[in-house]
């Protein structure tokens, strides 16, 4: 039988992986009663769609455990058909979806999304994605791209028409979203579906957990000095024990991301090159699921000047914990000393 979301989160507190958080705590009430909700509903006949039902959306700042609440969340969820993945990519296979709608003619649309009528191309791409998944949770849900923000409307729209739930965490509150960004007022109708469907939580502890994540489960030295990278270089070479360096090169969306220093599942890598240039969420997912270690060395002090690159930083923390992979960093300061003041603080 599968646990509930609150048996996991409270078994979670009994073993200490946790601390006692009340904005986590309503969170968790929050996605117990999306869990009611769907032990309700059932699977969806045959002859019939699925009535929606309401979501969750989790916004606040980083390292308050929003992603955890999710993954504990999907893990209960009673639902055969679901998929936890990041917005990014999720967006990036509804457009490649979108075009080759497009791009076919009928013999080729039926052949992938099956009888569908007219030119709109989001109702059949809708209607494959609630195919593979009734349940969806991204994690990191924002809203940058143009592209994406004059299309989300109409496809959460026709998710819902397919009888989806979703489940999102986020930086950001509803209201901010696509905040500035170009025509916003055409992104504005989704933002009234989205707090009219989703239930919206605020998860904003005091305690910023990802620092306790940096400082437990990997390797963190710091200042950057002679003796911390002599550790940094001994235990680099004991994790290859004799092996190699042979380089690898990745392929993200038909760029080429060049690796010189790797072998097997270790990579390591500068600062400078994961994040002081223009990689994005797919990269660092592409990083990874192709390497259980990175070293990452001359991570420097993150201010508002290198905005950019501390941003990116986040990401590919994020990115690694998620998959589970190790993180052993040479850093020019303990975590806390990392987080940049003034303008872009509440992001990073």
């Amino acid at each position: 039988m599968t646990t509930s979301v609150r048996t996991a989160y409270r078994q979670r507190l009994a073993e200490g992986d946790i601390q006692p958080d009340v904005a986590q705590a309503a969170a968790v009430e929050a996605l117990a009663r999306l869990e009611g909700d769907l032990n309700g509903a059932g699977e969806p006949g045959f002859f019939r769609r699925a009535k929606a039902q309401r979501g969750v959306y989790l916004w606040g700042p980083v390292g308050r455990g929003k992603s955890m609440l999710m993954d504990l969340f999907f893990d209960s969820a009673p639902v055969k058909k679901k998929r936890r993945i990041h917005f990014h990519v999720f967006m990036a296979e509804t457009h490649r979806l979108i075009d080759a709608w497009r791009k076919g003619d009928a013999a080729a649309r039926k052949a992938q999304f099956g009888q569908a009528k007219g030119d709109d191309p989001i109702p059949p791409a809708a209607a494959a994605i609630a195919a593979e998944a009734r349940l969806l949770c991204f994690d990191e849900f924002q809203v940058t791209d143009i592209a994406d923000a004059m299309i989300l409307g109409r496809l959460f729209e026709a998710l819902t028409a397919e009888g989806v739930t979703w489940v999102a965490t986020s930086n950001r509150p509803p209201d901010e979203l696509y905040k500035n960004g170009i025509n916003r007022q055409l992104f504005e109708p989704f933002i009234d579906m989205l707090k009219s469907q989703l239930e919206v939580v605020a998860v904003r502890g005091p305690k910023d957990f990802r620092l306790d994540r940096l400082k437990g489960a990997r390797v963190w030295l710091s200042p950057i000095n002679r003796d911390t990278e002599a550790a940094f270089d001994k235990l680099w070479a004991e994790m290859l024990d004799g092996q190699p360096e042979v380089g690898a090169t990745l392929e993200v969306l038909g760029r080429k991301l060049q690796l010189p220093r790797a072998h097997g599942g270790l990579v390591r890598a500068a600062f400078a090159s994961l994040c002081a240039q223009a990689l994005g969420p797919q990269d660092y997912l592409a990083l990874a699921e192709r390497f259980h270690t990175v070293f990452l060395e001359g991570v420097p002090l993150l201010t508002p000047a290198n905005r950019d690159a501390a941003k990116r930083f986040v990401t590919l923390i994020d990115t690694l914990y998620e998959a589970g992979a190790k993180l052993v960093a040479l850093a020019a300061g303990e975590p806390e000393a990392l987080y940049p003041a003034g303008d872009g603080a509440f992001e990073f």
